[in-house]
């Protein structure tokens, strides 16, 4: 029996997240394994945190981040160059 290839797709439950799981869903072969995390679930976000999941969706295949789910996320200093925390 052929080894099972593992995706896990993060996930918060909008319409961006269920176009992501579609996609994946779509391009998955017989071998890939697709399971949904919801991250509305505190174990799940810690689980995603520890992967280094800043953002949703994200997808996780054989246990690593994939690379264009990486480095994304809220970053504060961008933010505030662009005006957060300063009156208008």
């Amino acid at each position: 029996m052929a080894a099972k290839r593992k995706i896990e797709v993060f996930s918060a439950g909008c319409a961006i997240c269920h176009e992501a799981i579609e996609v994946i869903r779509r391009a998955a072969c017989p071998s890939c394994e697709v399971i949904v995390h919801d991250m509305r679930d505190v174990e799940v976000a810690k689980r995603a945190k520890g992967l280094g999941i800043r953002s949703v969706p994200a997808a996780v295949i054989d246990g690593k981040l994939a690379e264009c789910c990486a480095g994304r996320g809220i970053d504060e200093a961008i933010l505030r160059a662009a005006g957060l925390g300063r009156p208008a």
